[in-house]
């Protein structure tokens, strides 16, 4: 393999395979190699295993014997839903703002491209309450909040048929 040293645009090498990759370290068959214009891959044992395509998305082995786009978790949130609503962690959501019982927003540190995304999520009414959750709709079953800032879930007794604050409330939006 032959490196091109150049100072205006870097270094250079030749487009390399999964099992012969471009740019290594002393496990020859495990780096980086060009499959295409614009496409950036990555082998272990000789093997693609991740890429970053020319559309800007980004592949990988997920475990299934081959590479296909990962569609990543855009925001997520686990909150008490029960008093003051309280987040335990979350990843791109500023706050949660308590709409009435068993109703709240997330809201979204970074807005979301548009509004086809998907939102899944789970509760635990705790007292041997069964609980379900629902995207999309308040208290009353009316339509809620759903936009590129925020998402309006609803935590629901199904033994008594009304909405109802959840000790846990976990809610994950993917895009």
């Amino acid at each position: 393999m032959s490196l091109i040293l150049n100072g205006d645009t870097g270094i250079s090498a030749v487009d390399g395979t999964a099992s012969a990759p471009a740019l290594v370290g002393n496990d020859t068959d495990t780096g980086v190699y060009f499959s295409a214009a614009n496409t950036l891959d990555f082998a272990t044992s000789g093997t693609r295993q991740a890429s970053i395509s020319s559309a800007g998305l980004f592949q990988f082995n997920s475990g299934y014997g081959s590479v296909a786009t990962a569609y990543g978790c855009r925001a997520w949130v686990n909150f008490n839903g029960t008093g003051t609503v309280a987040i335990r962690g979350s990843g791109n959501v500023t706050s949660i703002t308590d709409d009435g019982t068993g109703s709240y927003t997330v809201n979204f540190t970074n807005a979301m491209t548009d509004v086809n995304y998907s939102t899944t999520g789970s509760t635990n009414g705790g007292g041997g309450r069964d609980t379900n959750f629902i995207v999309g709709l308040t208290a009353s079953g009316t339509a809620g909040t759903y936009s590129t800032t925020a998402v309006q879930v609803l935590s629901y007794d199904i033994g008594a048929g009304v909405a109802a604050d959840s000790s846990i409330v976990s809610v994950a939006i993917f895009r």
